[in-house]
């Protein structure tokens, strides 16, 4: 989405089969990068001369209640959902400061402070994290020609549901569990996420905003309430 808008993007992951499926993506160019080591990510700000938009997506899901979190499951998805983010705005802030503007986007979701969802103890945790990161970024930092937002999506078909869908028992019991959730009774896409963070990357949008994404049944509406949008 960002490269058909004319972006030069630069895709990372720690999957490098993965990365070479977008190689053949005008305007995208791909690095492994663990975005967990902080030597890396530190190396990657080094090889970079600007950044415009920096889009931390990252994340893995937990499946269960705080009795079902071992401490491990605690620090890896902290780790991975919170601490990346952390070093990755970290290391390119600074660029971004020098240049006098730049453009963080943070996924989080609506299984965060927005509501409570079963059996995602530490996931919403997280997630919750993550947006407290972004105001407190966007408060810091917007009259230095920073903007900083984060997106919440509801449920989303991506490969990573795919797997916990398969994961567990009943696979067709849990597909059908997760449909039910849904108000138009099908998933959000990831294109259709891409787009509303095209949106937040473009000069129109302002900052430290919440865009709250549920697909629901009816007319798009937009509100704005204490610094928060909702977008549904």
């Amino acid at each position: 989405a960002f490269a058909r808008e004319g972006a030069k993007v630069i895709a990372t992951d720690i999957n490098e089969s993965k990365l070479q499926e977008l190689e053949k993506y005008p305007g995208i160019q791909t690095r492994v990068l663990d975005v967990t080591k902080k030597k890396q990510i530190d190396q990657f700000a080094n090889d970079i001369e600007r950044l415009d938009v920096l889009f931390n997506v990252a994340g893995f899901v937990h499946h269960g209640t705080i009795l079902d979190c071992e401490e491990k499951d605690w620090d890896f998805s902290v780790n991975l959902n919170v601490r990346s983010m952390y070093l990755m705005i970290k290391a390119f802030l600074p660029k971004m400061l020098a240049q006098k503007s730049g453009n963080i986007i943070n996924m989080s979701s609506v299984a965060s402070s927005i509501k409570g969802v079963v059996n995602r103890c530490v996931y919403s945790t997280t997630k919750a994290a993550v947006i407290g990161l972004t105001k407190s970024v966007a408060a810091d930092f917007i009259q230095q020609g920073i903007r900083c937002n984060c997106v919440c999506p509801g449920t989303v078909d991506t490969p990573s549901l795919q797997e916990r869908i398969q994961a567990r028992p009943n696979p067709e019991e849990a597909l059908s569990d997760f449909l039910k959730r849904q108000k138009t009774g099908r998933f959000a896409t990831a294109e259709e996420i891409a787009l509303l963070c095209v949106y937040l990357a473009s000069d129109e949008y302002t900052t430290r905003e919440l865009a709250v994404r549920e697909k629901r049944e009816g007319k798009g509406n937009r509100r704005e309430s204490g610094g928060v949008l909702l977008i549904s």
